[in-house]
């Protein structure tokens, strides 16, 4: 038996700190560990408490999660499941009953909860080990949405190089508001420019210095460009390695909370 949310639940604007710990993890462990979900309070604190794909680090109790879980149920964003046994209570999330999201926009959500503000090539290597993300356009097209539904922040547009995200469900009082930042529309100009081509029509005459005291800027240019582009491949190639560090992490505090998971039963 599961409890429902009450259909006419106000909107949701904001969350505190633990709210978003916890729903997070819920929706971070129905995304990966489907065999173990829905999770019991002990597996929901170990989640919420565990090293890896989380900012800040906590160090929550279960009394601290059952009290977060009980606002989230007030909000129709959390439910009890009651098993068949009626030994262990076990705890959902219901994001999918209290907003109009798809799953890579709730997977988008689901890492900004648990991490907070980060650029949109951390996000897509983060949130692809929960729904599949082919391309930063995937990416884009996501957040457009999230963003329409007021629920995303960025302190760029989109598409500029270096922009980053957060989710927009801190409270006033937090002061997580990203302030928009100039310098990377500035940098993408510049780049522009650098790159554009030249003009068909004849420059004007002018007077040279000799070639043999005359700077070579094209060359010192090109290797700049080329400079640039190579480190803009190795931070999303750092990235994707992060990315995979964190699943690999995941996967093994995954596969250590089902041996606890086991050890309790066998104890039982």
């Amino acid at each position: 038996m599961i409890d429902e949310p009450e259909q006419d639940a106000p909107p949701i604007t904001e969350l505190s700190k633990g709210q978003r710990r916890v729903l997070g993890t819920l929706l971070e462990k129905a995304f990966t560990t489907t065999e173990v979900y829905p999770l019991t309070v002990k597996a929901l604190t170990a989640g919420c408490n565990q090293k890896s794909n989380r900012h800040p680090l906590t160090e929550y109790s279960e009394d601290d999660v059952l009290e977060v879980l009980d606002q989230l149920r007030q909000l129709g964003l959390a439910a009890v499941v009651h098993t068949e046994t009626g030994r262990t209570e076990r705890f959902r999330h219901y994001m999918r009953k209290r907003f109009t999201l798809s799953e890579p926009q709730l997977a988008v959500l689901t890492e900004l909860l648990l991490r907070g503000r980060q650029s949109i090539g951390d996000l897509r290597a983060r949130a692809s080990r929960m729904v599949p993300i082919e391309s930063l356009d995937e990416l884009r097209g996501a957040l457009r949405g999230l963003m329409e539904q007021k629920y995303l922040q960025a302190n760029a547009a989109l598409e500029r190089r270096g922009v980053e995200v957060d989710h927009n469900f801190y409270a006033a009082s937090e002061n997580k508001k990203l302030a928009w930042d100039s310098g990377l529309d500035e940098a993408d100009d510049r780049r522009s420019v650098e790159t554009a081509p030249r003009s068909q029509t004849a420059p004007p005459t002018v007077h040279h210095a000799p070639a043999s005291t005359a700077p070579q800027r094209g060359p010192h240019l090109a290797e700049l460009q080329a400079s640039s582009s190579a480190l803009a491949q190795l931070r999303d190639e750092n990235a994707e390695l992060r990315g995979r560090v964190d699943s690999l992490e995941h996967e093994v505090a995954r596969l250590k909370s089902l041996v606890d998971d086991l050890i309790r039963d066998l104890r039982g």
